[in-house]
This record gives C-alpha cells, structure tokens and sequence, in this order.
C-alpha cells in the first residue's frame, strides 16, 4: 500500500488586512488575521479547523483556495504554488479546488434553478453538450439526495439542508480533489447537519475527496476529522491526530476549549471541571508580545510575555505552540501529517 502523500502543503502562510485611517487614507497599521501558520493535508484526510470566532479560520479557508491574495507563504495544492499562479494558471487550477460555504442560501443565486446553479461551473470550464451537462447535473443530484423533480426549482423553495446539498453538488461538479468547507452545518438545524456531514463522508469514500473542515461545533469536527488544528488569534496552538487531542489536550487554549464541550451524560457533566478564561481576546490589529494566549493564559509565566512559542512536534504527529510544553524546533522542520491516517469514531478509514 503506497504511503499517503500531502496534497496540500501550507508554509508560513500570512493573510493581513490593512487599517487606513483619515480623509487621504493613511496605511496605520494591518489586521493579522492569520500569522505565519504552516501545516499539510493528507490525500484522502479530513483535517478539522477549530477556535473561536474571530480567530481567522475562514480567512484560512479562503486563503488557501486564493479568494484573497495571501499576504506571504505559499499553499501548495498537488504540487502547484496557488499564492504565486499567474490568473489564466490559476483558472485551470480552480475545478481542483472547490469550497462549500457556511450559509447556503447566500451562497445560492436566487434568480437560477437548481440545475443552472450546478451546471454553472460546467458552463465555465468544460465543453460539454447540453445532453452531456444535463446528465451530469443529474448525476451530481443524485449524489447528494436531491430530487430530480427539483431541477427547475429556485434556492427559496428548498429547506436549508437541501439548499447545502445544492451548494455540495456545485462544488462537486467539476470533479475536484480539495474541498473547503467553510461551517458548512453552522446555518442548518441539528437533526439536519449529521444527514450532511454523513453525506460528505460518504462522497469522500466514494471520491477520495480532501477536506479542510472549518467549525464550531467540536463533537462534529471529532466525528469526521482526521486530525485537528487548534486556531487563536491568527496562529495555530495545537495541531494533533482528532483522539489524541480530545483525550488529552496539550495546550492550554485546546484543554480551555474542549472543557466547554457540552457532555450528554448529566451525572459526567456535574461533575467535570470547566476551564474559564478570563478577560478578552486581543485585537488582530496588535497583538500581544511573545504568546498571542500570555494575556488569558492561566497557566501564563515570564517566557510566555518575551518570547514567541514556535509550533514543535513534542510527540510523533502532535505539534503545540506552547512553552510549557515544547522543546527548541529542530531546524526547517514543518508540522506535516502523520504517516498514517487515525480511523474514525466507528473504526474506518475515510
């Protein structure tokens, strides 16, 4: 069985905003929002994006597919630099590359049906016939649960789990190999967002497809990631195989963050101790010297205030920014994947 290889390779990648202030918009200063993060995504793998809102994981998201210019770094999608493609390079890359975003509905024309919705990038980068492109559309439909019936319908007479399954089926119709999904259940009701984290399950077993999956919602990213990065403000803290990081935690923003994960046993949840932190998050715009978490750190000491904590591997495939729990890097080492996936919750390997 040949080792998995990374499909996408993040290095130093940096996305600021700038700040310009005054009648002749004078540059003042920039929004960080994402700071020199590197990491890769194993073919095949699910890599899980958790932090809080405002940390800069959908800037990360969007990033890595160049709906922004990045600030600096490279991103690195089956071997081609997308940060530095010149734009006709960069548009034959794109069916590669697809995204599924968090709202649905915005995200959906309200003036095209469902069947021009889907076959909207085919009209963009294939020379299909129409006969060919309706079969098409009716294939991608089928993949994801819609209804053919539904073809000549519009966004506003679908629920919101049909309308993600639309925006599912956009992003699958021109066969890509990446695909980022940008809080793609935040918008939909609970009993429909295990229906679409299945679904996307299902279409990476049948697909081979790779996802960055960007979210909130922590026991969702543990039942389809692989591996986990922990974001605060800007920069990975913790970037671990998904068990070993709900099961023991390393850095002390992951251990905060997974101690509010609600528990559904009421006798664990009276009595498992939450962690609390306190105080504010601190502005993109200047963020604290040395550790970005020094200012809500409860376990904060003199190092963390004057000096950066670089993202080491302290175990094999588990890398922590933290000084508290990290060695000096050795040298040009960068946080890849492991070399062999983690099985998911039920033992199978997506």
């Amino acid at each position: 069985m040949p080792e998995p290889r990374p499909l996408v390779q993040v290095r130093d990648l940096k996305m600021y905003f700038p700040i310009y202030t005054g009648l002749f918009r004078r540059h003042t200063g920039n929004v960080k929002a994402v700071d020199g993060i590197s990491f890769d995504i194993m073919e095949g793998e699910t890599l899980g994006l958790v932090g809080e809102s405002g940390c800069g994981k959908s800037t990360v998201g969007r990033a890595l597919l160049r709906l922004y210019e990045v600030t600096g770094g490279s991103v690195t999608i089956d071997g081609e630099d997308v940060a530095h493609l010149a734009p006709e390079a960069l548009r034959k890359k794109r069916p590669a590359m697809q995204m599924v975003f968090q709202d649905p509905q915005a995200s959906l024309n309200p003036r095209m049906t469902l069947a021009d919705i889907i076959g909207e990038p085919l009209n963009e980068h294939t020379n299909l016939t129409a006969d060919q492109k309706l079969a098409r559309i009716y294939e991608l439909m089928d993949a994801v649960g819609l209804n053919r019936r539904f073809a000549n319908r519009y966004p506003h007479e679908f629920s919101g789990g049909q309308r993600q399954r639309i925006g599912i089926a956009r992003a699958l119709a021109l066969n890509p190999k990446f695909i980022v999904c940008d809080e793609p259940i935040a918008a939909l009701d609970v009993s429909i967002q295990a229906q679409v984290v299945n679904l996307l399950e299902d279409l990476q077993d049948k697909l081979g497809l790779t996802y960055l999956f960007i979210s909130h919602d922590l026991s969702m990213v543990r039942h389809i990631a692989d591996r986990v990065a922990v974001m605060y403000l800007g920069q990975i803290a913790e970037l671990s195989p998904r068990d070993a990081l709900y099961d023991d935690p390393l850095h002390p923003y992951a251990q905060a963050l997974l101690s509010a994960v609600p528990e559904p046993d009421p006798n664990a949840e009276a009595t498992r101790s939450r962690i609390i932190l306190k105080g504010d998050v601190p502005s993109p715009a200047n963020p604290p010297q040395g550790c970005n978490f020094c200012t809500r750190c409860p376990k904060v000491f003199d190092r963390c205030r004057s000096e950066e904590p670089k993202l080491t591997e302290v175990r094999p495939g588990r890398f922590v920014a933290c000084h508290l729990v990290t060695q000096e890097p050795t040298a040009g080492h960068q946080p890849a994947a492991p070399r062999h996936k983690s099985t998911n919750q039920q033992g199978v390997t997506p």
